[in-house]
């Protein structure tokens, strides 16, 4: 889940008409809403990170990133969730005064205040743009926060053109400082990419991934990924208005699950894609046929997979919760 693709539309509006932000399509909600996912829908991913041009306008003062992050949290906890990783890239919020510092603090009290709110605890995922050269300030920004919110890192951005391997020298960073972190890779670019993450950036979760599909039935990487269970962060959705399938039911996540490869549900950007946990559950089900066995597998390997060592209590608590259901 990216912070600035989850915004309300009706925070958008509000805080475009304060700040004298002329350039929205519309200013009326739900029209707004309608917007970003026809906008998102376009099969480019190109094309459905230009929408990030507004969520970004109206998230250059700290108030805004407090309301933005603390809405979140809230958004999350009312449709169920129970523990959240929501990434960011924080250098798009440097645009006038803050300093990277400022971003990542008040997103961090947004979520402390949500928290206080519904009890809902979101950690945070920084991320570098591959397109741009701030990776390692922002990883050295993980390892300054690291305790108090910060989790874990990750690069974000096209991937054709920007394998991981440009972050090379970050990624030994990060391993040196003992901090975790999960590639973008085998959305927009084929297996190939996650071969790069794995094998030469060391990473053990891969967003998306969904594209280890064309490396079936016998190719090396996907091959590695089944058998070292290295978890894939994948949001059908957002794929579908990416061009990696057209229908939920040609989505490859099916074929994925049913082979054994280490997956969790996400929703990427509710937003754009007008999505949340319910919405993609709800999908999965209507397309796959999918019951509580498989929506229990895909949620304890998710949060096996978070970047956080006390997870008893949360493992636990999705047990607890699909034994009343």
């Amino acid at each position: 889940d990216h912070l600035d693709g989850g915004l309300r539309p009706e925070t958008i509006i509000e805080i475009s008409e304060e700040i004298g932000y002329k350039e929205l399509p519309t200013y009326k909600a739900a029209e707004l809403a309608d917007w970003f996912q026809e906008a998102c829908d376009s099969g480019s991913l190109v094309r459905y990170l230009e929408t990030f041009d507004h969520t970004i306008a109206v998230m250059q003062r700290e108030e805004d990133i407090v309301r933005v992050a603390k809405e979140t949290a809230l958004d999350l906890a009312a449709d169920g969730v129970i523990y959240a990783e929501v990434r960011v890239a924080p250098e798009h919020f440097t645009k006038q005064e803050m300093v990277l510092e400022q971003v990542v603090e008040a997103m961090l009290e947004g979520y402390r205040l949500g928290e206080v709110e519904t009890g809902l605890k979101v950690n945070t995922i920084l991320c570098g743009m591959r397109q741009l050269n701030m990776s390692q300030t922002v990883a050295e920004l993980v390892v300054k926060y690291r305790d108090k919110g910060v989790v874990a890192f990750d690069i974000a951005g096209p991937e054709k053109g920007f394998p991981p391997t440009l972050q090379q020298e970050t990624f030994d960073f990060l391993k040196r400082n003992e901090i975790p972190f999960t590639i973008h890779a085998g959305e927009a670019d084929g297996p190939e990419s996650i071969d790069l993450a794995v094998n030469s950036c060391g990473a053990t979760r891969i967003g998306h991934g969904v594209r280890i599909v064309e490396d079936l039935p016998n190719g090396r990487i996907a091959s590695q990924v089944l058998e070292q269970q290295i978890h894939l962060e994948v949001a059908p959705t957002s794929n579908l208005q990416t061009g990696v399938a057209d229908t939920y039911a040609h989505h490859p996540i099916e074929r994925l699950f049913d082979l054994g490869f280490n997956i969790g549900i996400n929703t990427d950007n509710r937003l754009m894609s007008r999505t949340s946990m319910s919405h993609e559950f709800s999908e999965c089900q209507k397309a796959f046929g999918w019951g509580l066995a498989e929506f229990r597998e895909l949620t304890l390997s998710a949060m096996n997979a978070a970047f956080i060592d006390n997870k008893s209590e949360y493992l636990k608590k999705i047990g607890a919760g699909y034994d009343q259901l």
